[in-house]
């Protein structure tokens, strides 16, 4: 005899679908948002990237505007007009000799100091990177003179190089003449060796960084196919930090192609007949102090130009594989 079925009153629960547990609420889909809020890394680089834009992109679009003008600097409030000149500016540029020699100096200058301040950095850096005693009071005494005022660096080259100074006196009648630092053929290269001695700690710092990923197995490995020490520099530790190597080249070039302390005060503004001008100091001489910024911003964007150009290619031969 079957007993009946007993229907319970109230509300029953509701058969959960195939698959899903019967104590779990049913997982309702949230409607996707039109305006996806930003994610939190967003947000940690939206200052920076604020910062970049008033500092940098609108100071440069200003630069860029008043290239294409005739502009000259007048009281604050006063009204002037600044008539469109076109491409006048920028004949003016490639048409001055001072100019064209600045930007001859900065090849010379670049020319020395980013292969110098690679290679030593890097060397320096390997050497640092092993263990040696006193390892410690090195890394600091290289990272000296980076953070030291460029003024107090300077009066130390000018005891060094300058008519009198202590390698003049050193050398006797082989010290060259006229001396290093108003020399035309001198002066920019011990300028090229100044700034590559005094940034050296921090490229070093860099390296020093990229050589603690670079895996001691390959070392080993190197060591048992018989590769002696320059063998495995060359081809574990070289190609090893090689990110750093692009990092270094370019900012080595950035540094040197916005020089314009180290020429002002070690050769007295140039130096004779413009013999270590750089583009910045003509800009500072022919913006500020004669009265030209329309010249000086039309100098500006081509230099900047000549630097993306430089640091493209730099990036593509230090990233080319070896």
């Amino acid at each position: 005899m079957s007993i009946p079925a007993i229907r319970a009153t109230g509300d029953a629960p509701t058969p959960a679908p195939t698959g899903q547990r019967a104590d779990t609420p049913t997982q309702r889909t949230r409607p996707r948002r039109k305006f996806p809020l930003p994610r939190p890394g967003a947000l940690f680089v939206s200052p920076y990237a604020l910062f970049l834009l008033v500092v940098f992109a609108v100071p440069l679009g200003y630069t860029l505007w008043i290239s294409f003008h005739r502009f000259y600097f007048t009281a604050p409030g006063a009204e002037f007009d600044a008539p469109w000149v076109g491409l006048r500016n920028y004949q003016d540029v490639f048409s001055d000799p001072v100019v064209l020699r600045s930007f001859l100096n900065i090849a010379v200058f670049l020319a020395i100091n980013v292969p110098l301040t690679v290679v030593l950095s890097l060397v320096l850096a390997s050497a640092l990177n092993a263990k040696l005693p006193m390892r410690s009071f090195f890394r600091a005494a290289y990272y000296v003179p980076y953070v030291t005022a460029s003024v107090a660096l300077v009066a130390v080259w000018q005891f060094l190089f300058g008519a009198e100074g202590l390698v003049n006196n050193l050398l006797g009648d082989l010290a060259p003449d006229p001396s290093w630092l108003v020399n035309p053929v001198l002066a920019m290269p011990v300028i090229a060796v100044f700034v590559a001695w005094k940034q050296l700690g921090f490229f070093v710092m860099v390296y020093l960084a990229a050589l603690q990923s670079v895996s001691k197995e390959l070392y080993e490995s190197a060591a048992l196919d018989g590769a002696g020490r320059v063998r495995s520099f060359l081809s574990v530790t070289v190609p090893g930090v090689r990110p750093a190597t692009t990092l270094v080249a370019v900012y080595a070039i950035i540094t040197g192609a916005n020089l314009f302390s180290e020429p002002y005060l070690l050769t007295g503004g140039g130096g004779p007949d413009h013999a270590s001008a750089s583009p910045v100091l003509v800009m500072y001489q022919r913006g500020i102090e004669q009265g030209h910024p329309d010249f000086a911003a039309a100098l500006g964007v081509v230099l900047v130009l000549f630097v993306v150009v430089l640091s493209l290619l730099a990036r593509k031969l230090t990233e080319k594989e070896g």
